[in-house]
């Protein structure tokens, strides 16, 4: 069994992208505890301890790692970047999750993967890896000529684009190494100067990634992981992002021209859906419309806070009865969002009646 022949394997599956890294440990291991200690990964703590700790080399997933074996699977359908959308009174989804849970997908892949190779390698050990594994994957999938990681955090290939979905396969296969992508974002700052959060910031090292992603600065982190409100200060920020936010890959110049997929299991049945209607939902209506989808793991008193800043910031007077059943809600981070977008609101209404000094005099 040979590199080429496990990359054929892949393409063979679909997976666009595919090579081989050494289950060694990476440069981004060294900087792994430093990102930590900054307290960039905010809340998360599946991230820090023992399985923080895990990420530092492959091996504390499988002892008898030889390999990692690389893949990607583009998941872009097409659909207009949010920084070309006026969302009015719609939301605003992130375009990995507006179709099927791409872990289902990603390990089903794998196991196929790791079938194939069976039958033509005969047995051997092995672990598949998607993002819930505590392996560094963007850095094993640059190691294998995946891509580089971008400023931005995303691992970016110069042909497709950063719209890819990554997983791996540990194994005790001793595969050649593939060489590992040139970093080619020069000095784009793009990505930088979009983020309305000033989320990704500079490291000031030398030697390692010039810039990293601040958690609790982060749209995403605030939509998704945070368990509690939403800092203040930061809700107008938010914008209309429901559940994620694209803004650093949209204005790449990489995904100027990204590839797109026909795949039927990542083309969108959330995009850009009503605010009214989601505001709306029932627990259930909102387990049954979003099951098998990432949209779970917000869960639903995480998505009605949400749904609740969006309204806040559309400007749209028409949602302040729908705000006020909200602050009805028996969970007290709904209520104190729906109070808050309802403050927001209003006062835009206030401003707006106000006679302005022309008219004054």
């Amino acid at each position: 069994m040979t590199s080429e022949n496990v990359k054929a394997l892949a393409r063979e599956l679909g997976f666009e992208l595919a090579g081989v890294a050494s289950a060694r440990p990476t440069v981004e291991a060294l900087f792994y505890p430093e990102w930590l200690e900054q307290g960039f990964a905010a809340e998360m703590e599946y991230l820090k301890g023992r399985r923080g700790e895990m990420r530092a080399d492959p091996r504390s997933l499988l002892p008898s790692a030889q390999s990692v074996i690389c893949v990607g699977l583009v998941y872009n359908t097409g659909v207009p970047y949010s920084t070309d959308v006026e969302c009015g009174d719609r939301g605003w989804i992130s375009r990995y999750a507006g179709g099927e849970d791409y872990h289902d997908i990603l390990k089903q892949k794998l196991h196929q993967l790791v079938e194939r190779l069976h039958e033509e390698a005969g047995p051997f050990d092995y672990k598949v890896c998607v993002d819930t594994s505590p392996l560094l994957e963007r850095a094993y999938a640059h190691r294998a000529g995946l891509g580089w990681i971008g400023q931005n955090s995303c691992l970016i290939n110069q042909q497709l684009g950063s719209w890819v979905f990554l997983g791996e396969v540990l194994t005790s296969l001793e595969l050649e190494s593939d060489q590992p992508a040139p970093f080619r974002c020069g000095s784009c700052t793009r990505c930088i100067d979009a983020c309305p959060t000033d989320a990704i910031v500079p490291t000031g090292r030398t030697g390692g990634p010039a810039y990293a992603l601040n958690s609790n600065r982060c749209i995403s982190y605030w939509n998704i992981e945070l368990r509690g409100p939403i800092p203040e200060q930061n809700r107008a920020e938010a914008g209309a992002h429901l559940f994620g936010c694209d803004i650093c890959q949209d204005v790449c110049p990489w995904n100027r021209s990204a590839a797109v997929t026909d795949f039927p299991g990542f083309q969108p049945s959330n995009d850009l859906p009503s605010l009214m209607e989601l505001a709306a939902l029932t627990k259930e209506e909102f387990n049954e419309r979003f099951k098998h989808t990432p949209i779970e793991r917000a869960r639903y008193s995480g998505f009605l806070r949400n749904v609740a800043v969006a309204m806040g910031n559309s400007g749209e007077e028409k949602f302040l009865d729908r705000l006020r059943i909200l602050t009805e809600s028996a969970d007290p981070i709904v209520r104190e969002h729906a109070e808050w977008a309802i403050g927001k609101l209003e006062k835009r209404v206030d401003d707006s009646e106000k006679p302005n000094s022309r008219e004054r005099f």
